[in-house]
């Protein structure tokens, strides 16, 4: 005998059950609020910072693994941060400052990482990101310090050198660059406006459908976007967000070299107002130091991370500017300086070194 399937539940039964569902999650979200609250009564008594980045990585990476579905799991993290983005914001304004104008993927990477419920503090230039977090003005400041076609920004390295500021998080992102215009067309175009990272992950492209026009290099790839809202002789390379923001058209879509072009960010902050992140169990530890010219030197600098079973996972050079063919090493490790293993490491490494500096120490992108 041939069953009869159950009844479909038909849509507006459906759409009522939602918005019970719904209903549940506004008010246990508003409880998590409550606790948040709390929990920011008591970091005041201590004295606690606000925002702690390894106490918000455990949480989602343990979400993560609890998840069943058929929620996706990469759409945990993003959820989650905006939840306690805005729990936080109750405890107490963040203040973000990043490379501006509005629609730049600094800004984008700012709100991936601290969430939508912040103070945003664009800034024209990284430099001014720097300044603006040092002196007070920003709790934390966003900074591009490695692109996956272009290699490292050299100026944030640069700027590493001679601030207050550590290294206190890290987020990456999926750069999608779109030529954008105000008309819908190529016809006409006289220049391209765009950051020099940009304009050099699209070489290839602009080479092919522009060969003969103007390369223009700019602050930022959204102050492109606002020069050629104002003006139909230009075109800019920019973000979506940033053809929303200024009211141009995506004449061309995706047009990076590398399809999988990506951006490393570092989350910034002063080093006395923001205490280093305790341990995570995925940890990266940066550092900057430089040797003595003489043969050997960088062999030895590298022997006590060997010896100790610490992991290098990235390992760039700036020259040092003396005339003396010297040079600074931008130096990424697995781990945290509270593992008894990297810690000897660290020490036997500073022993060698003319120049140490650790940079920060912070949990891992994983999102």
């Amino acid at each position: 005998m041939t069953q009869t399937p159950p009844p479909m539940p038909d849509l507006p039964a459906l759409r009522q059950q939602i918005d019970a569902v719904d209903r549940e999650l506004l008010a246990l979200l508003n409880r998590r609020a409550g606790l948040a609250l709390a929990v920011g009564e008591v970091k005041k008594h201590d004295g606690s910072p606000v925002f702690r980045p390894e106490r918000e990585a455990q949480v989602i990476d343990g979400l993560k693994a609890a998840n069943t579905g058929p929620l996706r799991t990469e759409s945990v993290a993003p959820i989650w941060r905006e939840i306690m983005s805005a729990c936080r914001a109750l405890e107490s304004p963040t203040r973000v400052a990043y490379l501006g104008p509005a629609g730049t993927f600094s800004e984008q990477a700012a709100l991936g990482y601290f969430g939508s419920s912040i103070v945003p503090v664009p800034c024209i230039s990284i430099d001014e990101v720097f300044r603006s977090t040092a002196g007070g003005a920003a709790d934390f400041g966003v900074v591009p310090v490695e692109n996956s076609t272009e290699g490292v920004i050299a100026r944030s390295l640069d700027l590493f050198l001679g601030t207050p500021l550590a290294i206190v998080g890290e987020t990456s992102l999926l750069v999608r660059h779109n030529l954008l215009r105000k008309s819908e067309t190529l016809a006409g175009v006289q220049a391209v406006c765009a950051h020099p990272q940009a304009l050099a992950q699209c070489h290839t492209w602009l080479a092919d459908h522009l060969p003969h026009v103007e390369r223009r290099p700019v602050a930022s790839n959204a102050e492109g976007a606002r020069l050629a809202a104002s003006d139909a002789l230009l075109a800019a390379v920019a973000s979506e967000r940033a053809a929303s923001e200024y009211g141009l058209h995506v004449v061309a879509p995706a047009i990076q070299d590398d399809p999988h072009n990506r951006t490393r960010f570092a989350i910034v902050a002063h080093s006395e107002r923001h205490p280093r992140p305790n341990a995570s169990g995925n940890d990266c530890t940066s550092l900057v130091v430089s040797v003595s010219n003489r043969p050997g030197a960088v062999h030895d600098m590298l022997v006590p991370l060997k010896a100790h079973g610490v992991s290098m996972t990235r390992f760039e050079s700036r020259p040092a500017r003396s005339g003396q063919w010297e040079y600074y090493f931008y130096i990424d490790i697995a781990g945290h300086p509270d593992e008894p293993h990297v810690a000897a490491a660290l020490k036997e490494l500073r022993g060698v070194c003319a120049f140490y500096k650790l940079l920060g120490t912070y949990p891992l992108d994983t999102h």
